[in-house]
């Protein structure tokens, strides 16, 4: 079946009467089944965008942020973690604007991230973006790979530490359980557009929410056990084991990993495509961006502060899988498990719009290929409709997570990536784009008070980004050195 690429984010195959009632519509206009747009009606809602973003954005950065708190200290690590929230909030409202191009309520919709850029600013800066986007989804896919990992090699060593002591060596090798995790991603990636992932974010945002719960409460239990809050005002003491240096990457470092934490811009264009009008899409994506950023800024202060508290400088890079906590380990092992099902979703949330870029521009590359166009019907128990299976999305689709699962194997360092990724991706995708973008969808002068201060706010920004950035790459380069292929053992 022939695809329209120019109907849909995603390469799906659209029934004849679909195509039929697109002809029909004039612009701008709606009936009982379809969009302004000729799509099938969108659902999505302010909670269930809030889902999607809960689910992108409490993942395993959240496990950092004790650590990252360490670094900085009582007083900066909380500014850092307020700043990057007000910042992302901030931008994402700028972003929300964009999802149409002119008229906010009937304007023309842009799907991806990438066609906002395209419509607003055009020519290089569009080459620019998709590479920074995808490159990035396409690390946070390794990074959630490890997470997902860790989590799992957790909960073996927490079992083992119950049955055999706490100074048992317990050690355990994490590529098993990056291959098991990468079978999942296979099937998962099947599911054919990101409309269709709504259940499983919401899976997702409740795992979230436990696990961050959990943490919260142990660090809390942790201090009350301690009998005083540990830590200092400016964080990791220089001395033994620490040079000034070290203070200084790690510094850097920290700053990477709070704003991995906070990102999750480069897929809200694709988040607010789900969502149903009236409202206007843009106001329920700011009232959901506000909702997801309260929620997740709240979790982020407690669970930082409150690990910081907990273990002062000897905070773990990852709060439940750095053993700070052995008991109760059941608890522990819960809170890992709940890691590793978000992370599963995550996954798919984050990947969904790579995927759909890739399988566009290979049909509109190859239009009369049969094995891009092809889908098979496959009757599932419980679906009114069969499953339509692509064999290209099978293939390339499993070859992608195949692809990620060996990476993540050789370059197993979770707050090296988490903080590399977060430096490379905040100031493009999070800053710099949404600024543009809404500098032209707004038309606000060159040189006025307002033009200014949007230069200045991502100006600021971009100087963050280099140092997290130089922060976590030297952080790499120092685990490369002792690190062997494939030898990932805990």
């Amino acid at each position: 079946m022939a695809i329209d690429p120019d109907v849909t984010n995603t390469p799906l195959a659209f029934d004849v009467s679909v195509h039929m009632q697109r002809a029909s519509l004039g612009n701008g206009t709606s009936s009982k089944f379809f969009d302004d747009d000729g799509r099938m009606k969108r659902t999505g809602t302010v909670w269930t965008a809030s889902a999607h973003i809960i689910t992108a954005v409490i993942g395993s950065g959240v496990l950092s942020l004790a650590w990252a708190t360490a670094q900085l200290g009582w007083v900066a690590g909380p500014i850092a973690m307020l700043l990057f929230s007000f910042v992302t909030y901030y931008t994402s409202v700028l972003l929300a604007d964009c999802y149409r191009t002119g008229d906010p309520v009937t304007g023309r919709r842009n799907y991806t991230y990438m066609e906002a850029v395209r419509s607003n600013l055009g020519g290089f800066k569009v080459k620019v973006c998709g590479v920074v986007q995808y490159v990035n989804l396409f690390g946070v896919a390794i990074g959630y790979t490890i997470a997902a990992s860790i989590s799992m090699v957790a909960i073996n060593r927490s079992d083992c530490f119950h049955k055999e002591g706490d100074d048992s060596p317990c050690h355990t090798s994490s590529n098993p359980y990056m291959i098991a995790f990468g079978i999942v991603q296979i099937f998962l990636s099947q599911i054919p557009d990101f409309d269709q992932l709504w259940w499983l974010s919401l899976v997702a945002a409740v795992m979230s929410f436990t696990y961050s719960t959990i943490g919260l409460g142990l660090g809390i239990a942790k201090v009350v056990e301690n009998g005083r809050v540990k830590g200092s005002l400016t964080g990791t003491s220089i001395g033994v084991g620490v040079s000034a240096a070290d203070k200084v990457w790690q510094s850097f470092q920290a700053l990477g990993d709070i704003a991995f934490a906070y990102s999750f811009s480069m897929i809200l264009i694709e988040i607010q495509d789900t969502v149903k009008s009236p409202p206007s899409e843009s106001k329920t994506m700011k009232r959901a961006t506000m909702v997801s950023v309260t929620v997740t800024t709240l979790f982020y202060m407690l669970c930082g502060c409150f690990g910081y508290a907990a273990f002062g400088d000897n905070s773990p890079g990852n709060l439940l899988t750095g053993f700070g906590f052995y008991n109760p380990f059941w608890l522990v092992d819960i809170a890992n498990a709940a890691i590793a099902i978000h992370l599963i979703g995550a996954y798919q949330v984050f990947c969904q719009p790579l995927f759909a870029f890739i399988e566009k521009f290979v049909l509109r590359t190859f239009p009369s290929s049969d094995f891009i166009t092809k889908e098979i019907d496959i009757p599932l128990p419980g679906l009114s409709r069969p499953y339509k299976l692509s064999p290209f999305r099978l293939v390339w689709r499993s070859l992608f997570v195949v692809l990620t699962t060996v990476i993540s194997m050789l370059m197993p360092f979770f707050n090296d990536v988490v903080g590399l990724l977060g430096a490379l991706g905040f100031w493009p995708l999070t800053v710099y784009f949404p600024v543009e973008m809404y500098i032209v969808q707004m038309k606000i002068p060159r040189w006025s008070t307002k033009w200014v201060s949007l230069q200045v706010l991502s100006a600021a920004c971009l100087v963050i980004s280099l140092a997290a950035a130089a922060g976590s790459v030297e952080g790499i380069i120092s685990d490369l050195k002792s690190y062997k292929p494939f030898k990932s053992d805990y």
